[in-house]
């Protein structure tokens, strides 16, 4: 048979030295728990701000598509539904007049009309009545098609109108998201600097501070002449607005986003331009090489678009560049140049 033998009892220094162990790891479980999070460094931290400063400016630009096509849909909806009324109105009177040319008919035509002329004392007032029978039959049936075209107009305008109200609504819900996507955004980038000591917040204000020099009308802009005349007013409108800041959203004049300053450039110089960066990136001819741009001519950053500018000369655009910025003369070369528009 087998033997069964006891374990044998740990002896006291086994004990103390698996005591000991156990101990300093939970001690250095501890530490590592109740460590503070490393700090950033301040080109990290910049970097990721920017990054977030990029992101809210993405959401604003569709934030600002979507408020233009509010607006839009606002209007459109409401010229709809004042056209329902008064489709409706007529197709009400439409409807009252055939009632009455159909009662005006029974009175006079409520038996056999050959029965009639039988009866008749008068066969020449029967004969003039007859004719009028037949002018109310024709009324009649002329008054049924306005009915029915009117009918299908009234029909189809609530269908178009049904239709707006649902785009309007969807619309409202998009604008909600975008500006709750560009305030966490902001948010975050400001929790960031938070997150800096007091000396790396003097640094990156340094930074900022020598780059809102460039906000200066003493910039040299070199020799570049304006690309048009508009294009040159423009441009010489969005020189006023130097070292105004930037605000998403904003369309002057106390405040700017990149495509709310040069509509309101181009607005001042008497030209219409579309609101976000992605339609202004469409509204004139393309231009792909930065050697060919003049004064005033838009200037498109990005692969998606969503930042715009106006080229001001010697490889310097002016434009209204993120959150915390105001309005500022930058080389082109620290953004990625996609193309220029001229308008």
């Amino acid at each position: 048979m087998a033997s069964h033998r006891r374990p044998k009892p740990a002896t006291r220094t086994r004990v103390t030295v698996l005591t000991a162990t156990a101990a300093a790891a939970v001690a250095l479980s501890a530490q590592a728990a109740n460590a503070a999070p490393a700090k950033p460094t301040v080109k990290d931290a910049k970097a990721k701000v920017d990054a977030l400063y990029t992101q809210a400016e993405q959401a604003t630009e569709k934030l600002d598509a979507a408020s233009e096509k509010l607006t839009t849909l606002q209007k459109d909806a409401s010229s709809l539904q004042d056209q329902v009324a008064r489709q409706q109105q007529h197709l009400n009177q439409l409807r009252d007049g055939l009632g009455t040319l159909a009662a005006s008919q029974y009175r006079n035509g409520g038996i056999d009309p050959m029965l009639q002329l039988f009866l008749s004392a008068n066969p020449d007032t029967y004969l003039q009545q007859a004719t009028t029978m037949d002018q109310l039959s024709s009324l009649q049936v002329g008054a049924l098609d306005q009915l029915q075209d009117a009918k299908r107009t009234l029909d189809q305008s609530r269908a178009e109108a049904t239709s707006k109200l649902a785009e309007l609504q969807s619309t409202r819900a998009e604008l909600a998201k975008r500006k709750n996507e560009a305030k966490e955004k902001l948010s975050q980038a400001q929790a960031v600097l938070n997150s800096l000591t007091a000396q790396q917040r003097a640094q990156i204000a340094q930074q900022d501070a020598l780059a809102a020099s460039r906000a200066s009308s003493r910039v040299n802009l070199g020799n570049a002449v304006p690309a048009t005349q508009r294009a040159g007013a423009a441009f010489a409108a969005a020189q006023n607005e130097l070292g105004k800041p930037y605000v998403y959203g904003a369309t002057g004049p106390g405040s700017f986003d990149c495509s709310g300053l040069t509509s309101y450039a181009y607005a001042q110089a008497g030209v219409s331009i579309p609101r976000t960066s992605q339609e202004q990136a469409n509204a004139g001819t393309r231009i792909y090489s930065a050697s060919q741009l003049g004064v005033g001519d838009l200037v498109i950053f990005y692969g998606d678009y969503h930042h715009v500018g106006l080229y001001a000369g010697n490889g310097l655009v002016l434009h209204a560049p993120k959150p915390g910025a105001v309005v500022r003369y930058e080389s082109m070369n620290d953004m990625p140049f996609e193309f220029g528009v001229r308008i």
